[in-house]
């Protein structure tokens, strides 16, 4: 009782400290620290596959396997910033961290491209005196990690630490819309005026840009420190969500009988109040919320949190079982996007992207389009098909139907770039489609 006592306490002292701060005097800071870092990682990541075969004398297939693979790492590592966050520290430590490591980490690219003893020698013909060493390797792949780990701690977390200067629903879906923005806006520019100056001037003042722009970005969430809230690290839902399914598991020969005053319901005065009653859907981690002898104190608090859980756990295990499917297909999309952002650049390497006898197109620029494609469906979709939906249909289109339309267009495009490839493939070795 001590302890959640002292919980309390933390949290109402927590929210007495935040509750002149936060809102829209802290935007400024939020959303150009957004986009100083959204530029930096655009800038270094983006270009990445073409500088190890251009700079590093790796060859296509390889280049496209680490090029997905710092892909996938890049994907996954906010869902540990988040735990981080969440469990341990708070978002705005987590956010200055990471973004100071993300600093670091371009300092290391800028400097892999300005010293050439840092690189493999140039050569026409790939030989065993071009092949990097392993110190050059070793140099590389520290910035390619410490850029991970940089993006991991700032990518959501920033979107996060965000909505929590607001109070208000309304105010927060304006800060979204805006980061979404910002995205897509420091993704264009990112993947055309930095990629282009690394790709036609220098790379070592490309990496100098995204390290200056992401220093700016660093100054930014600093200045407006004073202004901001700091909600304190609550706990991290991922260890909830691991005890309902070790209890259940520990439980899996209880026999449960329908009798809400045997379930735990917690001792907080929300979760009493609810009173909850498990539903019968997954009722198999029912039995997690089932209190056996020895699992609760005599005051009715928990003395077994990995062997007795409370009917709200039990439920969000149950939401999150759920919305798996959903999130496992979004998993398999991602990754044929993901392969087949890579192949894009692989292809524009191979192509005539000349515009005239002075300007030619960088290959890492070409995914722009995909950028510009995105933010022009969402424009066709919010302003006229929605509209026009409204106005031929009673309902609006149920999300889960707005999910799977964009997954059969995914599929589509997808197929057609496979299609595409089969031809371009086909002419590059004069055999017959």
């Amino acid at each position: 009782m001590e302890d959640g006592a002292s919980e309390r306490y933390k949290l109402i002292v927590n929210e007495a400290q935040n509750a002149n701060k936060g809102g829209w005097i802290t935007v400024p800071f939020i959303i150009g620290s957004m986009l100083g870092q959204g530029l930096a990682l655009t800038g270094a990541m983006g270009n990445l596959v073409v500088y190890l075969i251009k700079e590093y004398n790796f060859n296509a297939v390889d280049a496209a396997q680490i090029g997905n693979i710092v892909q996938g790492c890049t994907s996954l590592a906010p869902l540990a910033g988040a735990v981080v966050s969440d469990a341990f520290f708070g978002c705005y430590p987590v956010v200055v961290f990471s973004a100071i490591v993300t600093f670091v980490s371009l300092i290391l690219f800028t400097l892999t491209a300005a010293f050439r003893s840092l690189q493999p020698p140039p050569c026409a013909f790939i030989s065993d005196a071009c092949v990097p060493s392993a110190g050059q390797l070793a140099f590389l792949y520290t910035a390619v990690g410490l850029m991970v780990v940089g993006s991991g701690g700032t990518q959501f977390n920033m979107l996060t630490f965000g909505a929590h200067q607001f109070d208000s629903v309304g105010d927060r879906d304006v800060f979204f819309n805006w980061s979404i923005v910002v995205m897509y806006a420091v993704g264009i520019i990112g993947s055309t005026s930095i990629v282009f100056v690394e790709d036609s001037i220098s790379w070592a003042l490309g990496f100098g840009v995204s390290a200056a722009a992401n220093a700016i970005a660093v100054v930014l969430v600093l200045l407006g420190s004073k202004h901001y809230r700091r909600p304190a690290a609550c706990g991290s839902p991922f260890t909830g969500l691991a005890r309902v399914a070790v209890a259940a598991i520990r439980k899996w020969d209880v026999v449960v009988a329908e009798d809400d005053s045997t379930y735990s319901h917690g001792t907080s005065e929300l979760e009493e109040s609810i009173n909850l009653r498990p539903s019968q859907r997954f009722s198999f981690l029912n039995r997690a919320a089932w209190i056996c002898h020895g699992d609760t104190r005599p005051d009715g608090s928990i003395a077994k949190p990995w062997s007795l859980c409370t009917v709200q756990q039990v439920e969000d295990f149950k939401s999150l079982l759920r919305v798996l499917p959903l999130w496992s297909a979004s998993i398999f999309l991602s990754v044929s996007i993901g392969i087949q952002l890579i192949l894009t650049v692989l292809q524009a390497l191979t192509m005539d992207r000349s515009l005239g006898p002075r300007f030619s197109i960088p290959a890492g620029s070409m995914v722009v389009s995909s950028f510009v494609s995105t933010v022009l469906s969402l424009l066709l979709l919010d302003r006229l098909i929605l509209p026009l939906w409204q106005k031929l249909s009673p309902r609006p289109p149920r999300p889960l139907l707005r999910i799977g339309l964009g997954h059969i267009i995914n599929t589509a495009g997808i197929a057609a770039s496979a299609l595409v490839e089969r031809k371009r493939a086909s002419m590059a070795t004069g055999s017959c489609p």
